[in-house]
This record gives structure tokens, sequence and C-alpha cells, in this order.
């Protein structure tokens, strides 16, 4: 099972690759180094909330879009027990994640 950050950096990159972006220039856009961009797209990394809506806004999607990985065929069963574990073992995600949910909800 991939962790949240591999399947968000693998949908960071898949639509970086598909606006014909450079890892370097979509770090210009965001603000931040370009292996910053690559730690985030292999999953070592989680941007942090600044960081995502910036990436949102650079690649042209909402923020809850860089969320659907519903083509990775990964089953709601394995995505929300795989959150629910994450967040028992995270603060700052939950607090990030409660962030995100009113800001879409």
């Amino acid at each position: 099972m991939q962790d949240i950050k591999k399947l968000l950096g693998k949908r960071i990159r898949e639509l970086r690759k598909a606006r014909h972006l450079t890892q370097e220039r979509l770090a210009e856009l965001v603000e931040i180094g370009p292996a910053n961009i690559s730690y985030i797209e292999t999953g070592r990394f989680a941007p942090s909330g600044e960081t995502l809506v910036k990436l949102a806004q650079a690649l042209g999607v909402h923020i809850y879009e860089l969320y659907m990985f519903e083509h990775y065929n990964k089953s709601v069963a394995d995505i929300k027990s795989e959150l629910i574990n994450a967040l028992n073992n995270d603060d700052k995600l939950v607090s990030m994640m409660y962030k995100f949910y009113l800001a879409v909800k």
C-alpha cells in the first residue's frame, strides 16, 4: 500500500508533466527549491499547507484535485484506513487536514 505522501507526489508529478513543466519551472512558480519539488514528487517530503496552495495555483487546479488518487486503483476502504493511520500518528497532519476539510466542505 502506498502512503499518502507518495500518492500526492505521484499526482503532482502527473499534473506537472501534463502541463509540460519541468521541476525547475514548477519550483520557480511555487517559490521553493527544485530539490524540494523532487522530494515532494518522490514522497520523501510532505508539502506544507502554504506550499500546497501554491502548487495547486501553479498547476491550475483546486487543492482537493491534488488528492484525486482514484485512478491509481486504490479502494476507498484502503484510503480511509491509510488516512486514519496517518492521522493517528501525526498531530500536524490532523491540523492540516482539518484546515483542508474546512476549505472544501
